[in-house]
């Protein structure tokens, strides 16, 4: 059995975005609670992976700042 194959037409960061937009807006029609909390913990997940989908594809990767800070502070200490 032959697999199908689907074309994506728009990038991964972008369709990552448009996710998480559309379960942020899903999470405020529903009431508090656990469904609630989850809808938005996906949010957060989906808008993670698009930074970091975003950052892989830059042409010269570069450390987050959070990193380059800790290697400095590294280098001082030595």
């Amino acid at each position: 059995m032959q697999r199908r194959r689907f074309k994506q037409f728009a990038p991964l960061d972008q369709r990552l975005s448009q996710e998480a937009e559309r379960l942020r807006n899903e999470a405020k029609g529903t009431p508090s609670g656990i469904e609630r909390e989850t809808l938005i913990r996906q949010a957060r997940q989906a808008e993670t992976a698009a930074h970091m989908q975003e950052w892989l594809t830059l042409p010269r990767l570069q450390a987050p700042r959070a990193n380059a800070r800790v290697s400095r502070l590294r280098r001082r200490a030595t």
